[in-house]
């Protein structure tokens, strides 16, 4: 397989097979959350016709090969050849644009006594387990998660990447897929919605995972006692409309940026009574931010009138 073959394979191609899909997309480029740290503000671009991408917040970017570099910890020559075992049988013609479904991922896993392997993707799954590693528990200490409630609702997972072994918490959706998160990766196995049925009229409506766990950690409650549907991405925001349309009333908490104002315009012209919660954090991000932010003031007001001492 030429150099020059290689570069042409399609980095949004590749990243789609990691289960790595856009925050923001668009015809010509998609913005993501880098895969290299915690990143809330998808502040990596793919730059699709050129295919190239640029992590804007650690001031790097350059080809695919550059980017398995940097993702695998690797050198050159290793990530040539990585490149060429794994796409060495495809048509190169049908990655490079390619217009990649961001909900055709045919990964999906219900059964976690045993492993799965999709051969549109390098994940395999080997084993989901209640939470117990410290680093995933410190993780969701730092995004201010209550430890009970990520048990109740969330899984660790472990998982390969090219033979490499990852774990991460582990959010399932309806199809038995996992959206997964850890402090230096997000993507997923499966792209869905997560729905909680509760047989109500109202509904809660999250963008991602964090975001209803955060709602769950502010109340106190392990379980919400009306519906919740989980998009885990806007993308599936069209796989829920029918399904809205049974709710009398529809609360939503939606990032607080120019695609989540979007969705909100758009829902609020299709159904009756849409109540944007958005304006509980107007000032984060996300509700997870303004939970972040919250909770250190929650503890230090704690202090104060209990009479601790920092």
């Amino acid at each position: 397989m030429a150099l020059q073959e290689i570069k042409q394979i399609s980095i949004r191609q590749y990243l789609a097979d990691l289960g790595i899909y856009p925050a923001k997309d668009s015809s010509r480029y998609g913005m993501y959350n880098s895969p290299f740290r915690e990143d809330r503000n998808a502040s990596l671009k793919v730059d699709y016709p050129k295919n190239l991408w640029i992590d804007y917040g650690a001031n790097e970017g350059g080809t695919l090969i550059d980017l398995v570099m940097r993702m695998e910890h690797c050198s050159l020559h290793e990530a040539i050849t990585m490149l060429e075992r794994k796409y060495s049988r495809a048509d190169i013609g049908t990655f490079q644009n390619a217009n990649i479904p961001t909900s055709n991922f045919s990964f999906h896993r219900k059964n976690a006594d045993s492993d799965l392997k999709s051969p549109e993707s390098s994940i395999m799954l080997q084993n989901v387990q209640p939470i117990s590693n410290p680093a995933l528990i410190e993780y969701l200490k730092e995004r201010q998660i209550s430890i009970d409630i990520a048990r109740i609702h969330c899984s660790e997972v472990y998982y390969s990447v090219n033979k490499k072994p990852y774990y991460a918490v582990g959010f399932q959706n309806d199809k038995g897929g996992y959206e997964l998160r850890s402090k230096y990766f997000k993507g997923c196995t499966s792209k869905d919605i997560t729905s909680v049925k509760r047989n109500k009229d109202h509904c809660l409506l999250f963008e991602g995972f964090m975001d209803y766990l955060s709602f769950l950690t502010m109340k106190n409650i392990q379980n919400s006692p009306i519906d919740v549907i989980v998009l885990n991405s806007l993308t599936n925001l069209l796989k829920v409309k029918n399904t809205l349309e049974l709710y009398k009333s529809i609360s939503t908490f939606l990032d607080n940026d120019l695609a989540g104002k979007r969705a909100v315009q758009e829902l609020e012209s299709i159904y009756k009574d849409v109540i944007d919660q958005s304006f509980l954090y107007s000032k984060h991000k996300d509700l997870n931010e303004y939970l972040c932010h919250w909770q250190p003031i929650q503890h230090q007001n704690l202090k104060k009138k209990s009479g601790l001492k920092p």
